[in-house]
């Protein structure tokens, strides 16, 4: 049998090792022995998680429906202080330990608490029992006040152990509930303090978790600051929507009101209450809570939000049958989420004491059941911001296809030159700094643009005509556009969110096209295109539009150029004499024009106007409006586009 387990025979017990060797800790001193088996470690975050532990029993108290209020001062010296207006922790003796009151079984028991029955408490985020104990354990002198039954009792603890009997300290007219002052242990901490933003955020937070609760805030006024104030009510009746709003000001998202509701679980099982909306630009966050504890791992409440988001999307694309629905996946459907998730269920696991992730399997499927419906009903109600989502959700599908099956090339180094597109007329200098890129449409305009630039920094690709709407266009002829691959090759960077602007060859993207309608319309196609793929391109400031001449004006040697037809006739005005004769030319397009003058009047760097494309920060909804309504697959939304300013035409500019 030995040889099984190795080959070799009974050892010998390890000299000086015997029964004697074997410790055994009692009490609390578990705790203080090996504080991170319990709260993670000694760091900042398990201070905080001290606090969080008491807060949360409080909040337990306002879930139940037996507090509306908590008070949550934190003081000089590194004392915190949190007080409810609940039941009040038991204080009569305890039927196990009859020489013991409730109150210091619970303060000095691990595993002991009101939770684990489910009488006291129907759903609560606190089932380990260690809570309380814990931050007593850890803390250099705790002081609890119980009132309860109009009397008030007092008692306080070093270190774990009680330091005081309970004290009857007499009767209290208006006021019940419990209150714990608790100093943590710098044997344990070291010199780390609380910090005022970290626990006035928590702080808000719940109050946001729970709109029943009112959490009245106080600091001393020499920890208070700009965004910590030294006294404060949180209270948020509209509760996790108010909490997203606040999350997402100031950002543009895809429909216009978030998706929010509020439900209870079948069979009294709980409830749950959920904001969310998805942003137009940036990555979205998925905050998810348990019981009112933050879930930052996520667990299985957020599996079940993702499964009704995904299939409620697929489904819809399935009744508007739109066939590439099929292709959205989890990732697609939450990249842009910024969503709030917030669940309440009877005796929930969680992975760890420190509760980072819910592990409660019921949870998938109560939260997905509860979801999916309301989801459905949401977007069938409002079909039209519906279809804005699911082309939002499909062009994510798209661009994460065609990052899988793209094939990027990184810019030249010193050891291998890249392959560029034919067609591009490269600049000599190595870096970006000064170096321009000139999209020039035609291989007409292109020859002139070539003999017209300057070779050390200027680079010239031309286009071939139109180039692909990519708002309106699959993904499959993104892959398939030649004009787009030779444009996004050049540049070297890649395109959506594998944007590396590390990469980028050129400091200027400059847009130049014939200065007529056709030349406009080409320009606001790929200023689509770098809109909607190289955004961040365009937040820098690195794209531009070239302002060629429409026409030259000249006579008795003095030649102007004019911009456009009003900019002619106020030249015309200006700088000639009303009978002197003007020779007027316009000029048909960059292609025709000489390669001198393409440089005087449009690449000339000293000569020259550029206007820098930006995108409004203060208004990116609009924008985003206004290019899917231009630019998008709807139609319907440029005929109105059109129909509410057509007033604007006169008629000259009609006949023009």
């Amino acid at each position: 049998m030995n040889d099984l387990f190795g080959g070799r025979g009974p050892q010998k017990a390890a000299p000086g090792y015997s029964a004697a060797d074997i410790e055994v800790l009692e009490g609390l001193e578990p705790v203080r022995r090996r504080p991170g088996m319990y709260i993670g470690g000694t760091d900042e975050n398990a201070l905080h998680h001290l606090a969080a532990e008491i807060i949360d029993n409080a909040m337990d108290e306002a879930v139940a429906g037996h507090a509306d209020t908590i008070w949550v001062t934190l003081e000089a010296g590194n004392w915190l202080c949190v007080r409810d207006n609940g039941r009040g922790i038991p204080v009569d003796p305890h039927p196990k330990f009859p020489k013991q009151s409730a109150l210091e079984v619970i303060l000095t028991t691990l595993h002991s608490g009101g939770k684990f029955g489910g009488k006291a408490y129907a759903t609560s985020g606190g089932l380990h029992g260690v809570g309380s104990s814990v931050v007593n354990a850890l803390a250099e002198r705790m002081e609890v006040e119980v009132a309860r039954d109009r009397t008030l009792f007092t008692q306080a603890y070093e270190r774990g152990k009680p330091v005081t009997k309970l004290k009857n300290a007499g009767a209290v007219q208006n006021r019940r509930g419990t209150q714990i002052r608790f100093k943590p242990d710098p044997e344990i901490f070291g010199a780390l303090p609380f910090r005022p933003e970290r626990l006035f955020r928590f702080c808000r937070s719940k109050a946001y978790l729970f709109k029943g609760v009112e959490i009245r805030w106080a600091c001393d006024a020499s920890l208070a600051s700009d965004t910590v104030p030294a006294d404060t009510t949180l209270h948020f009746p509209g509760g996790l929507n108010d909490f997203l709003g606040a999350a997402i000001e100031g950002k543009a998202t895809v429909v216009p009101a978030p998706w929010t509701g509020d439900m209870p679980f079948p069979e009294d099982q709980g409830r749950v209450e959920w904001a969310m909306t998805w942003l137009d630009q940036g990555e979205g966050f998925q905050n998810t809570y348990a019981n009112t504890i933050p879930t930052p791992q996520g667990g299985t409440h957020e599996a079940g939000m993702r499964a009704a988001v995904v299939k409620g999307l697929r489904a819809y694309g399935e009744l508007k049958k739109e066939k590439r629905a099929a292709t959205i996946t989890a990732e697609d459907a939450l990249a842009g989420l910024a969503g709030m998730l917030s669940v309440f269920i009877r005796n929930p696991q969680f992975q760890g004491q420190t509760k980072d992730r819910l592990t409660s399997q019921e949870a998938a499927k109560l939260v997905e059941g509860a979801l999916r419906d309301h989801f459905d009903h949401w977007l069938t109600g409002d079909m039209a911001n519906a279809d804005n989502l699911l082309a939002f959700c499909i062009e994510r599908a798209e661009e994460r296809i065609r990052r899988r099956e793209q094939k990027e090339t990184p810019r030249k180094s010193a050891t291998r030159k890249l392959r560029l597109p034919g067609k591009l007329a490269d600049c000599a200098r190595e870096g970006i700094e000064g170096t321009e890129l000139f999209l020039v449409e035609g291989d007409s305009a292109g020859g002139s643009a070539k003999q017209a630039r300057d070779r050390e920094t200027q680079a010239v690709l031309p286009l071939r005509g139109k180039i692909l709407n990519v708002a309106s266009a699959s993904a499959d002829k993104l892959r398939a556009n030649q004009e787009l691959k030779d444009l996004v090759e050049a540049l070297g960077c890649g395109v959506g969110d594998r944007f590396d602007g590390t990469r980028l060859r050129y400091g200027r993207v400059i847009i130049m096209t014939d200065a007529d309608v056709d030349g406009a319309h080409i320009a606001a196609l790929l200023m689509t295109f770098f809109y909607q793929e190289l955004r961040k391109l365009v937040d820098d400031g690195r794209l531009y539009l070239a302002q060629p001449p429409l026409y030259r004006l000249q006579a008795s040697g003095k030649s102007i150029y004019a911009m456009d037809d009003a900019d002619k006739e106020r030249i015309l005005k200006r700088e000639f004499k009303a009978n002197q004769k003007v020779e007027i030319s316009r000029f048909k397009g960059l292609g025709e024009m000489p390669p001198a003058l393409l440089k005087e009047t449009t690449m000339d760097q000293k000569r020259r106007k550029l206007l820098r494309v930006v995108l409004p920060a203060e208004d990116r909804a609009a924008t985003s409006t206004r290019v899917d309504a231009l630019m998008g697959r709807r139609p319907e939304l440029r005929f109105k586009f059109i129909q509410d300013n057509a007033s604007l035409l006169d008629a000259e500019a009609l006949d023009a």
